[in-house]
């Protein structure tokens, strides 16, 4: 045999005693690449925000900090309770119900209404959660502003959300990344006309960054609409042609009982970062604009277990729709695993590439001081955040949510923000003085998400063994094929 076959035959004797099928890993990153790239181009419009922003000033950067952390906050936690589509969704082309997933697709443009309506008025009015900052006036300012033009945005972006549901849900994601990309190409041109002014616009600083996205995403989601309506594959679900649908109480409120909690472990795992930059602003411009660099990149480093958490609870969810609850249990189980053995080379280069990367961002030597210490954190997560997040997915794709948001708000509000407040700020001069400041915010919250993760994985067992026994008890297999990646 040559020392090729025989890697091959060890990595695939290495597989079968862990019990996870290299045909299963080759679904997850069938569908998970193009979700990655996809959520790469949408963090690349945070990254070009930040970059061009810190070689505009240094306050506006700090107030970019400031109003991403609030907008973040509200964006995710809407977005959370529309991505109760996707489960219901995955479920039904698991089961060719293809009918109604142009339904269930119809009631979620209502629920995107309607929360759109919410977010905007925080927006809008986000005075209160500026206060909690208590940063220097002008650095308010700048954020009101930033969020206010947001707000114009957001209902487009809620609507594109929608179209990424059905698509990732029933395996086709690469119409949603070259949009993104797409999107993505168009951030550098318009934040520079924005930010620094051109062609009769004045500089806006910050604020451009909000400007510039508001009018990509109302791109983004005529384009959407477009190819609902043109391409050919999307006619079996019946969006067009099928009259007017007014909102139906029992679809959305069965929505909303899976949305809710989804959308509240979202709104607690981002706040639990954006009332970081909050807190931490209290220790100045510098502290928090080398917080900002550290969570940028972190948010970076999250794209590729959240892809393949994403792609994982994708066919976790059709199988179950197809009545393949071993299958689902096998798929989850290889997901979980691709996610954390990536995680560990990650962490390992994401340290020892400290100084490039943070160069990379900005040539100011003392943001890059304040920054570098946060390194070490954000390495030392990386395998504890990656099993949280598939692990999550796999749960929803069950649709089961409300003992993940409780395990989230425990852990990550109460050991994570709250010991982050008792460390970084020392209100009562307990704290170690390495632990004082930022660092002690990044250690309490990584301390946070080892928790999460441990307790998802722990629940899930139990989940996957209930859901196996009922199957086995009812003598259910597959009464349709499985849908392929």
């Amino acid at each position: 045999m040559s020392e090729g076959g025989a890697n091959n035959a060890s990595g695939r004797s290495i597989l079968s005693a862990t019990g996870i099928s290299s045909v299963n890993l080759r679904r997850i990153a069938a569908l998970a690449w193009p979700m990655l790239v996809g959520q790469l181009a949408v963090v690349g419009n945070g990254v070009i925000d930040t970059a061009m922003t810190s070689r505009f000033s240094a306050t506006d950067l700090a107030a970019l900090s400031i109003g991403i952390a609030i907008y973040v906050s509200i964006f995710v936690g809407l977005n959370g309770v529309l991505q109760a589509i996707s489960p219901v969704v995955g479920q039904l082309f698991g089961a060719q119900q293809y009918k109604q997933i142009g339904a269930e697709v119809k009631q979620g443009v209502w629920l995107g209404l309607f929360l759109s309506c919410i977010g905007c008025l925080v927006l809008l009015f986000p005075q209160g959660l500026l206060s909690i900052a208590q940063a220097a006036p002008e650095l308010n300012k700048k954020a009101e502003m930033y969020l206010q033009v947001l707000a114009l945005a957001l209902p487009a972006t809620m609507g594109f959300r929608i179209y990424g549901a059905l698509n990732n849900a029933v395996g086709r994601p690469k119409m949603v990344m070259a949009i993104q990309i797409a999107a993505l190409m168009l951030k550098f041109p318009l934040n520079k006309l924005f930010i620094f002014g051109g062609f009769g616009i004045p500089a806006m600083g910050g604020p451009g960054c909000a400007v510039a996205t508001t009018v990509i995403s109302w791109l983004m989601l005529a384009t959407a609409w477009l190819i609902l309506r043109q391409v050919k594959f999307y006619r079996m679900f019946g969006l067009f042609g099928t009259g007017f649908v007014m909102p139906q109480r029992a679809v959305l409120a069965s929505l909303l009982k899976l949305g809710i909690p989804m959308g509240l472990s979202y709104l607690i795992e981002v706040t639990a970062f954006a009332f970081m930059a909050l807190f931490i602003a209290r220790l100045g411009e510098i502290a928090v604009s080398g917080h900002q660099l550290t969570a940028n990149l972190g948010t970076i480093l999250y794209m590729m277990p959240l892809a393949i958490a994403s792609a994982t609870g994708t066919l976790v969810a059709q199988a179950i729709g197809a009545g393949q609850h071993h299958s689902a249990q096998r798929i989850g189980n290889a997901g979980i695993a691709l996610a954390a053995m990536l995680a560990i080379p990650v962490g390992i280069t994401i340290w020892f590439a400290r100084h490039l990367i943070l160069h990379a961002y900005t040539s100011n030597e003392i943001i890059i001081a304040a920054a570098l210490p946060l390194f070490l954190f954000i390495s030392c997560y990386q395998f504890f955040d990656a099993i949280q997040v598939t692990v999550a997915f796999v749960l929803r794709a069950y649709k089961i949510a409300v003992v993940p948001t409780i395990i989230y708000a425990l852990a990550l509000w109460g050991v994570g923000l709250g010991g982050g407040y008792v460390l970084g700020l020392d209100p009562w001069h307990i704290s170690p003085a390495v632990f004082r400041g930022a660092s002690g915010f990044w250690m309490a919250n990584s301390c946070s998400i080892a928790l999460v993760g441990l307790g998802l994985f722990l629940y899930l067992r139990t989940v996957q063994a209930r859901f196996n026994a009922g199957a086995d008890e009812t003598g259910n297999t597959s009464p349709h094929a499985l849908p392929q990646a």
